[in-house]
């Protein structure tokens, strides 16, 4: 009993992003997951009100260290910044959401043939370890600029002859004139945690960890309902494989059934062109907002 005790009052202590790409899936995967809290402007940490958890909110460079030094008991990241920091840190779930890639890009009239071709030139960019890993694999020797911001004018200051940076739909490098050569590293948002958790803040990220895995799977699926005629059902059950298998109602109309299954969103289109081929009807998607396996 007083173990039990001592998980309630306990705090465990979770930092994000305070402003940046992340910011906004962090808080909402966090209300999605039941978890009430206070974000209001400014704010450098806030108390849940319905769970023993404190939100800090961070500079999203500055996360991996907080953990690693135990000041905070996990985070919400991109794995760009894991791989950059180099801590001693755990990565516990990628979290599907705040998905980009850090590529080099050149400007649109360079004449560029492969990576060779950025030898004994100078690249800028935010991320030298992850930069100096990949060059270093290639076996090409680049001056490496680093910067902190605005790395995609470079090329055209003359500061750097290439760029290393994340992109996620390429609009600013067109922008800026450059075009994308190289995907170097590809990222999404993580849950990290320290090495040393004690007995008790670990159950309490292991209850994180499972509520985020159930809004996660949430978002990959969709709930379908549909009116199939009895003799198509078999061929119908096989196009949907659900959790298990369909769940099968029959209808007050004789010869026809209702049929219930899960989709997997990825192949959605292509397994709803093959339920109207097999005679399925009034087809209804619904969203899933928590989904428990």
């Amino acid at each position: 009993m007083e173990e039990d005790k001592t998980i309630q009052t306990m705090k465990l202590k979770i930092a994000i992003q305070k402003s940046g790409r992340l910011y906004e899936d962090s808080i909402k995967i966090l209300r999605e997951s039941g978890i009430e809290f206070s974000n209001g402007m400014n704010k450098l940490r806030s108390e849940a009100y319905n769970f023993p958890l404190e939100v800090l909110f961070l500079r999203d460079d500055d996360i991996p260290q907080y953990v690693e030094d135990g000041v905070a008991d996990a985070g919400i990241v991109g794995e760009n910044i894991i791989a950059e920091t180099n801590k001693k840190i755990r990565t516990v779930e990628k979290l599907g959401f705040g998905k980009c890639r850090l590529s080099i890009a050149v400007p649109k009239n360079a004449d560029y043939r492969s990576i060779k071709d950025l030898k004994g030139k100078k690249i800028a960019t935010s991320y030298p370890v992850i930069l100096s890993k990949y060059l270093k694999k290639k076996r090409v020797e680049a001056k490496i600029e680093t910067v902190s911001g605005s790395v995609e004018i470079a090329p055209s200051v003359g500061l750097a002859d290439a760029i290393c940076d994340l992109v996620s739909s390429g609009s600013t490098l067109f922008a800026n004139g450059l075009k994308e050569t190289e995907v170097i590293f590809r990222s999404e948002a993580a849950l990290i945690s320290g090495t040393k958790l004690d007995k008790e803040k670990s159950a309490l990220l292991k209850k994180i960890l499972f509520r985020f895995k159930a809004v996660k799977k949430s978002r990959h699926n969709k709930y379908v309902l549909m009116n199939a005629p009895n003799d198509k059902l078999d061929a119908i059950c096989k196009i949907l494989p659900g959790m298990k298998s369909p769940t099968v109602m029959p209808l007050a109309e004789k010869g026809w059934s209702s049929v219930h299954s899960v989709i997997d969103e990825e192949k959605f289109w292509e397994i709803i062109e093959q339920l109207k081929e097999n005679g399925a009807q009034g087809i209804l998607v619904v969203p899933i907002e928590k989904m428990i396996v």
